[in-house]
């Protein structure tokens, strides 16, 4: 029968094992993701360490931030040992990483590829939960006039309003678009829907000498561009 293993309170840790210590101690970068949320939720239990805590918790999304970011604070609250208040910790940070990396994209001016796009709208659709479908306004010379949240929830003939698209257009004198929207599931497969909008949306831009330049299925780590696999 194996000893049950003794519990070392973290006040007894050697230097190298207190995340606090470690980080000030050392760079920051040399931390691992269980460390850093252990900082944030300051302490365990009396039967599991801050970073024991941390790594069960990290465990349930593949130690990955940005599903963890996607919990809400009453679904991190099911861990025992997550209160409100470490919980709302969690949270905030998490949203503080999020804003940092929105505000640390370049300024996309001109777009003149399909990555360009994806770089000024995955800040913006990558985490999502639900679908938003996005529309980029451009001018002749490929520069970004504007962009704008068309729908939220789906992509469905009734929720694009192409009518809305075109009088936007008219309104900024675009000369071209490009349609973009996120797919939370990670699949990068167009569906008919989206298909289906694309064909509609091209073709009642013609008729006004806009043209519909690409659509991008953006997920949290890659995308998919209509144009660039030869199906607009």
């Amino acid at each position: 029968m194996q000893p049950k293993p003794t519990y070392i309170p973290i006040k007894n840790w050697s230097s190298d094992d207190k995340p606090r210590e470690k980080l000030l101690l050392k760079h920051r970068g040399d931390l691992s993701n269980a460390e850093l949320i252990a900082i944030l939720i300051g302490s365990g239990s009396r039967n599991e360490s801050a970073v024991a805590l941390a790594k069960r918790i990290l465990a349930t999304v593949n130690n990955d931030f940005n599903d963890l970011g996607k919990l809400s604070v009453k679904q991190l609250m099911q861990f025992k040992g997550i209160g409100e208040a470490k919980a709302v910790t969690i949270a905030a940070a998490l949203e503080i990483g999020l804003r940092r990396r929105k505000n640390g994209v370049k300024k996309v001016v001109s777009i003149t590829e399909s990555g360009h796009v994806f770089e000024l709208l995955h800040p913006k659709l990558a985490d999502l939960s639900h679908e938003e479908f996005w529309v980029v306004y451009l001018n002749n010379a490929n520069t970004v006039l504007t962009m704008g949240q068309l729908s939220k929830g789906g992509i469905t003939g009734t929720l694009v309003d192409v009518r809305l698209v075109l009088k936007q257009a008219l309104e900024l004198g675009a000369v071209g678009l490009i349609l973009a929207h996120n797919h939370p599931s990670g699949t990068l497969k167009p569906s008919v829907a989206d298909k289906q909008i694309t064909n509609k949306l091209k073709t009642a831009s013609q008729a006004l000498d806009i043209k519909v330049l690409d659509h991008l299925i953006i997920t949290q780590k890659e995308y998919f561009s209509f144009a660039d696999e030869h199906i607009l």
